[in-house]
């Protein structure tokens, strides 16, 4: 069953031959600041048919990419039952094949797709792109809020296999049970004093797997580029940062997530931003498809 939802420009495929399936989960129960990300699924897709179908970077036209747009899930009273729910969706598509792309809704979304490569036996890291540590045990008694993402990531794949970039905000016990567990996450300031190339190399390196899943809360990125956030931290990545990433992950990525666009509060832009980025990995993991 799906809730009423646009498709993803160049998503004309159907399912039983796509290469890309596109969930959108629009939830954001636990949002502790701005609500309104159960509504970015469709604003994002919108916002999809603003762009050229040809995508430069990889010399891949999207138009020849077997794509399939799933729709939306329903809109769920707790969060656990959509972790529990989006795992469930995502193993359907990672037994057909098909590489997941998952529209949030808010952070809670991502470890039920990270719990799906884990009950699929899948040997993966994750890479996080975020302006909050979400090391949380649990937020106002819920172990599942958006607070507590990297969390529950790190305890599905083991916190070794976890990598947090653009971090800028955490609470006191937060940092404190990082350096305890050795969560690897880089900050404000490191993108500040390195060469970004060299963040995402490290973090690579760390993380170590032949694949990784890529999760970008949108608040990880500055909020001059992206003002659409449920909770804005100045000092973030820079739309070049963020290039940067998507030319250096395809050839090492089996899937990726978008959450955190806030469209009551944006302008248009995050958006449109977050349709762009979803357009060029999907383009770099066809084109390094092809090429293996």
């Amino acid at each position: 069953m799906r809730s009423r939802f646009l498709h993803f420009a160049d998503a004309g495929s159907e399912f039983e031959d796509a290469e890309f399936v596109i969930l959108g989960v629009p939830f954001d129960a636990t949002s502790s600041f701005r609500s309104g990300s159960r509504l970015a699924p469709n604003a994002i897709r919108e916002a999809s048919y603003n762009f050229e179908t040809y995508i430069k970077e990889f010399d891949v036209d999207l138009e020849s990419v077997p794509i399939f747009d799933a729709g939306n899930m329903e809109e769920y009273g707790t969060v656990d039952e959509m972790v529990e729910d989006v795992t469930r969706e995502v193993k359907k598509i990672l037994e057909k094949g098909a590489i997941p792309v998952v529209l949030g809704g808010e952070h809670s979304v991502s470890p039920g797709v990270v719990k799906a490569y884990k009950d699929m036996g899948k040997d993966i890291g994750v890479m996080v792109i975020d302006a909050h540590l979400d090391f949380r045990d649990d937020y106002l008694g819920v172990r599942n809020s958006h607070a507590c993402a990297t969390r529950r990531m790190a305890e599905i794949v083991g916190v070794e296999n976890v990598a947090v970039i653009g971090v800028r905000s955490m609470c006191k016990e937060e940092r404190e049970d990082a350096k305890r567990m050795g969560l690897l996450y880089f900050t404000d300031e490191d993108l500040q004093e390195r060469k970004f190339p060299e963040i995402v190399s490290e973090a690579l390196a760390h993380l170590g797997k032949e694949r990784i899943y890529l999760t970008i809360d949108a608040d990880g990125l500055d909020p001059s580029i992206a003002p659409g956030v449920g909770n804005p931290e100045p000092f973030g990545l820079t739309g070049w940062h963020l290039r940067t990433l998507l030319k250096m992950l395809p050839g090492s990525m089996c899937g990726f997530d978008f959450v955190e666009v806030c469209p009551p509060v944006d302008n248009g832009n995050t958006s449109a931003l977050a349709a762009k980025v979803i357009r060029q990995l999907m383009a770099g993991l066809h084109s390094n498809r092809d090429q293996g």
